[in-house]
């Protein structure tokens, strides 16, 4: 782990600290040495340009601003390209230039390790200026707790209007989920419509076979089987695994992930882990329904057959990409990025690897039945008494306003989209555009590859693509591994992702009530295990019934009762 004694620089907040005259104001000015600060008495002009960046989305600190921070960083880099850092790179360099601003990472940790170092520096109560958590209950913590700032005013002053509209472009805003005592406690990032998962197959294993492309759910099922029968990729008997999953086997209230299971509870109209109403309208819990049972006894028999991964409990995320790249594993539920990772690693592994989307149908009338996504999943929060809070949402702005939208003629920026950069090089590791931000820029990308418009016209984003694309058309067989990857995710797999084909259902629910607070990790707990052991045969069918009653007594029925009335009460 980095670690490293950080110096903050001293500041004056004109704005949210202090009703002084004129003559009191203080603030940082340079020294000999640019890092180093001193205080002196302020002029009304410099006056006037604090106050301006302190107010506005894109107004410059007179002066450096360092601000430490809590690092989520991402595989391999980020993939950023070599000699840049988290501390040193295109987002960076570019906040610097803009705003004056730069970080100062305390720790930088990958998901696992860095959910551990939240959680310690709250319990220290010592935590860096500005960090992200990633879910609602440790924001509610951190507010109880008195540890973080006020945002909103930062919100208001200092968030752009690209930035406002494309919080309003979702039917239920992200920035309500992080309001508490009508105060905004959190600068969210909302989930954008990524659709439902799709299944990734080895397509050379399936031609190889003779076998025809998949549309329902059973087809999935007779292909994994053939895959691990007749060993398409020379893996030796008995060495071919079958669909992989990871051991969460769902979604999480309103998120869909890679290697997961969710397209086969949906068949059995089955939601895990969403809030839903019944048709009588009321709040019922997704795993303890019937449908649920259903489907789970149809996953034992697959898991006794052996056409689900044989070791999926002890699989890590890493574990299961590392089989997939190794051409051990030729199937698997995934989103429409998937070709980013693991797949652009698989490519370059095997370039013979033919891997392809399908839309697979879960309803009795072809269409693919999914659950959409929660307002906001992620949150930036700021350290109590730290001079600067509005500095999240001027970053907000910046990255995902002006730099997305506003500067086209940023190539390191293109570069960075083109080489697959991950979210987690940006200094707060999030992403925050329109709701329908993917099938806007499939629309544009795919206009541009037919001719239907100038590519000259695109934002930087979609030319980024556009010039991937462009490439990979002209030259398949020699493509680089990006190029595969900009493509197939970002016309293969969005293509299938029309409107027309989907149904959506919409959870009711995906806050946090009283109860919940205290309790719900142990009913999460329980049933992950009852589901596991149900799967693996641990338990028999019939035990169901008996983890549904023990939900209901360990805290689910009250939390049953909260939601509802939190319903009615909307």
């Amino acid at each position: 782990m980095k670690k490293r004694i950080v110096f903050s620089m001293i500041v004056v907040c004109l704005l949210a600290g202090c009703a002084q005259s004129d003559a009191d104001r203080t603030a940082a000015t340079d020294a000999a040495d640019p890092d180093m600060v001193r205080e002196t008495e302020l002029s009304d002009e410099q006056a006037k340009e604090w106050e301006t960046a302190a107010t506005t989305p894109y107004g410059k600190y007179p002066l450096l601003v360092t601000y430490t921070l809590g690092k989520m960083n991402g595989e391999n880099n980020s993939n950023m390209p070599a000699g840049d850092t988290y501390e040193d790179n295109v987002y960076t360099r570019y906040l610097r230039e803009t705003l004056n601003i730069q970080n100062e990472d305390i720790f930088e940790e990958n998901e696992e390790q860095y959910t551990t170092n939240v959680k310690m520096a709250i319990a220290s109560e010592e935590l860096p200026d500005v960090m992200i958590v990633e879910d609602k209950e440790t924001l509610q913590q951190l507010v109880e707790e008195d540890l973080i700032a006020d945002l909103t005013d930062a919100y208001e002053n200092c968030a752009s209007e690209g930035i406002r509209a494309m919080y309003d472009s979702y039917e239920n805003s992200a920035v309500d989920t992080a309001i508490f005592d009508g105060k905004l406690m959190a600068l969210p990032e909302p989930s954008f419509v990524d659709g439902p998962n799709l299944l990734w197959l080895r397509k050379d294993w399936l031609d190889q076979l003779g076998m025809k492309e998949p549309e329902t759910i059973a087809d999935v099922e007779e292909i994994v089987r053939a895959f691990i029968r007749e060993d398409p990729g020379g893996n030796g008997e008995g060495s071919t695994v079958g669909l992989v999953c990871h051991s969460d086997l769902t979604g999480e209230s309103g998120y869909n992930y890679e290697f997961q299971l969710d397209p086969i509870f949906s068949f059995f109209e089955a939601y895990p882990k969403q809030w839903m109403l019944d048709e009588e309208g009321n709040v019922v819990y997704g795993s303890i329904q019937p449908q649920a049972k259903e489907a789970l006894a149809h996953i034992n028999e697959l898991y006794e057959e052996g056409v689900l991964d044989q070791s999926f409990m002890l699989r890590s995320m890493s574990n299961i990409a590392e089989l997939i790249i190794d051409g051990k594993c030729g199937s698997f539920f995934g989103p429409w990025w998937a070709p980013n990772n693991p797949l652009m690693d698989a490519k370059a592994a095997d370039p013979d690897a033919v891997w392809e989307p399908y839309l697979i149908a879960t309803t009795q009338d072809g269409k693919t039945r999914y659950f959409d996504q929660r307002p906001s999943y992620k949150y930036v929060v700021v350290r109590k008494d730290f001079e600067h809070p509005e500095i999240v949402f001027k970053m907000a702005s910046v990255m995902f306003d002006k730099m997305r939208y506003e500067d086209n003629e940023n190539s390191e920026l293109e570069t960075y989209f083109q080489l697959n950069v991950d979210s987690t090089a940006r200094p707060i590791a999030i992403n925050i555009d329109y709701s329908n931000a993917l099938y806007q820029c499939y629309e544009q990308v795919n206009a541009a590859l037919n001719g239907e418009i100038d590519p000259d016209d695109l934002q930087i984003l979609e030319h980024s693509y556009y010039v991937l694309c462009e490439d990979y058309q002209a030259h398949p067989e020699e493509a680089q591994k990006e190029e595969w990857a900009a493509y197939v995710s970002r016309i293969k797999a969005c293509a299938l992702l029309q409107e027309e084909h989907l149904e959506v259902i919409s959870p009711v629910f995906s806050g946090e009530t009283e109860s919940m607070a205290s309790g719900w990790w142990k009913l999460q707990e329980l049933e992950k295990k009852a589901y596991l052991e149900l799967i693996t045969g641990e338990k028999d069918m019939s035990y169901f019934e008996t983890f549904v009653e023990e939900w209901k007594e360990q805290g689910g029925e009250q939390i049953l009762k909260e939601v509802q009335q939190q319903i009615e009460e909307e």
